[in-house]
């Protein structure tokens, strides 16, 4: 049985999920969910998300929500499919990656994702976007971003000299930050340019970027 996803086409992290997918080839059938008529909030989908969000996976019967775990599930069991994007072996270099993911969690995505719901999401639920609070998120992430530089400035990745799913959980919502008004992303030092021109160039961000694909056999 085909790996099965559930997401919106355009969720941010339906695609962070199939990023991952993309960037190891593990083969998997989409299954869309349609936001706006509240399939998500349907029981059939609750039973299997009880928070009534997107995404989700069903592995053969195993159900696993949360677009970060379900990452790193794919990365324990499919080891030999593509890049390794997620150290195994060496403590350090374990640890390394644990940090730079929370990282992106604490400290990208906490402002990124706030300021794109802001401007982006807010009218979509009927709601007023307020500037403010969009220009104070955008200055914290700003902010955030220069420890990025430094950080950057001793390793090509945010976990060392390799590309791990921590650098890939950033795409989404760094890319949506344009959408939302800002050129953020673009304005920063040598080293976060550098980083952030290469990681958004990847074959399989771009394959995603522009909304989940129907599947990879």
């Amino acid at each position: 049985m085909v790996l099965k996803l559930y997401t919106a086409l355009l969720s941010t992290c339906g695609r962070r999920v199939a990023t991952v997918l993309h960037e190891k080839q593990i083969p998997y059938e989409l299954v869309v969910i349609d936001l706006g008529k509240g399939e998500h909030k349907a029981p059939e989908f609750v039973k299997y998300q009880p928070f009534g969000q997107v995404p989700y996976i069903n592995d053969d019967g195993f159900i696993l929500y949360e677009s970060r775990a379900i990452c790193r599930y794919l990365e324990l069991k499919y080891p030999n499919h593509g890049p390794k994007l997620i150290p195994t072996g060496d403590v350090k270099k374990i640890a390394l990656f644990e940090q730079a993911a929370s990282i992106e969690l604490s400290n990208f995505d906490a402002f990124a994702a706030s300021a794109v719901a802001e401007i982006v999401f807010k009218p979509m639920r009927g709601e007023t976007p307020d500037p403010k609070t969009f220009d104070h998120l955008i200055k914290q992430l700003d902010d955030k971003l220069k420890a990025y530089e430094v950080i950057l400035g001793k390793h090509k990745y945010l976990a060392g000299d390799e590309l791990t799913m921590a650098d890939l959980f950033h795409l989404p919502y760094g890319s949506m930050l344009k959408m939302a008004g800002s050129d953020i992303m673009s304005k920063q030092g040598p080293n976060v340019t550098r980083w952030w021109n290469e990681i958004s160039s990847l074959k399989s961000w771009n394959t995603v970027a522009g909304g989940v694909p129907a599947g990879l056999k």
